[in-house]
């Protein structure tokens, strides 16, 4: 399948250097950074710094640093805003849209990491 890639969305701007972004952690292949209209009082962004629409083109195209880092990345940025279930902890929820149907807004694949309080079901029925 090939994937339309838009290198003028707004997070290849971030990478590029050409939008700044409130950075939480950055790896070889990875770029966590905080939403700027976020949902929940921890919600980071995880985006892999090559040019990746959603997450089956990631999988299909992506080297396998690339994957071990930005899932590595994800994993990071839950134990860095303190959500990772444990001791302290009391969880999150990670949300990548896809598509039309998806509601992507941005052509760049992204994680969202939404943490700081109770966030309700995922999806009720309709």
């Amino acid at each position: 399948m090939a994937y339309a890639y838009d290198p003028q969305n707004i997070f290849a701007k971030i990478l590029r250097g050409e939008i700044p972004c409130d950075k939480v952690l950055e790896t070889d292949h990875s770029l966590a950074f905080r939403d700027i209209a976020p949902k929940t009082p921890d919600h980071v962004l995880v985006i892999p710094k090559g040019a990746y629409v959603t997450w089956d083109h990631f999988a299909a195209d992506a080297t396998d640093a690339e994957l071990a880092d930005f899932t590595r990345a994800v994993g990071q940025v839950a134990q860095m805003v303190g959500a990772a279930p444990g001791a302290d902890g009391a969880g999150y929820r990670l949300i990548s849209n896809a598509g039309r149907d998806g509601v992507q807004e941005v052509p760049h694949l992204h994680v969202h990491v939404l943490a700081g309080r109770p966030l309700g079901w995922m999806i009720r029925p309709e």
